[in-house]
């Protein structure tokens, strides 16, 4: 195995151009797994833990710009205003070692449905920002997910940057493990409000061949809070809208049976977990109305 060390992003750009098939590794929390069991055994490394620019982030007025390899740690204690739903998921990774070297970035590469990152992704609206020594593109998180661990990045491309709106409205993330921490997802469920458009946006995780939006689940609860005035009233969502909120999003899911549970445990849990946290982001823009109201 030839191990490369590129020192700039565009040594590495033109070490993944010569060696398409090489592996990036960063924090290798998803990486040396695979390795140490031998599921993978790739004949070249790509090593970019010297490119700084890849652990740095930038806040603009509409978007946060998260470096690929910018750890969850990071996320946790800078962007938690920003990206509230992926800072309540990065909580839920592994172990605080993880969180200090496991990164978004790693996440999408590795595209494992079960992927902690990927449903508040989905959910908060993101871009990956995806770059070869050909030039760069954005692919919408939603697009990039093409299989079981499979993505849409071509051969010679490597991921730079994730673009993510910054909430304007509350976001909740939820997840179920066969224990406490250090687990692996049985399912998880991301919610974001969009009070500026007026929408709502969903993640589910490891409850299908790739992650994916509820979409019907989204265009029905857009739709019942526009015609019920609840943006306006900020009224309790009655538990009709919620429970057919539930039910849209457990038929979205494509589970299968496994060793952490059963594929109709998930679609169960999936329903109560919209249902959950739709009464928790609901409950925060109604405390941030009425505070506002009061102010």
């Amino acid at each position: 195995m030839d191990f490369l060390r590129p020192a700039s992003w565009e040594e590495a750009l033109a070490a993944k151009a010569e060696h398409p098939t090489a592996v990036p590794i960063a924090g290798g929390t998803d990486v040396m797994v695979e390795i140490n069991f031998d599921h993978r055994r790739p004949d070249v490394m790509l090593d970019l833990n010297r490119i700084g620019e890849l652990q740095e982030w930038e806040v603009t007025e509409e978007t946060v710009r998260l470096g690929a390899s910018v750890p969850y740690t990071r996320i946790m204690e800078h962007l938690r205003a920003e990206l509230p739903g992926l800072a309540l998921a990065a909580h839920t990774v592994g172990s605080p070692q993880i969180r200090n070297r496991g990164s978004v970035g790693g996440n999408l590469g590795a595209a494992s449905p079960a992927g902690d990152s990927h449903p508040a992704l989905l959910a908060a609206g993101a871009e990956v920002e995806a770059v070869s020594v050909r030039g760069t593109r954005l692919i919408p998180v939603e697009e990039f997910y093409t299989g079981v661990k499979r993505n849409s990045l071509a051969a010679d491309e490597l991921i730079r940057a994730v673009h993510i709106k910054k909430a304007d409205g509350p976001q909740q993330f939820s997840k179920v493990g066969t224990r406490n921490a250090m687990v692996i997802a049985v399912c998880a469920f991301g919610l974001a409000l969009h009070p500026e458009t007026r929408t709502v946006k969903t993640g589910i995780g490891s409850a299908a061949p790739t992650p994916l939006r509820a979409r019907a689940a989204e265009d029905f609860l857009t739709a019942a809070l526009d015609e019920g005035g609840f943006w306006e009233n900020g009224k309790i969502i009655t538990p009709s809208i919620a429970q057919q909120f539930a039910e849209l999003v457990s038929g979205a899911a494509n589970p299968i049976d496994d060793v952490r549970g059963t594929a109709s445990y998930r679609r169960h849990a999936l329903g109560v977990m919209a249902r959950r946290t739709l009464g928790w982001t609901w409950d925060e823009y109604r405390g941030n109305e009425r505070t506002q109201s009061c102010a």
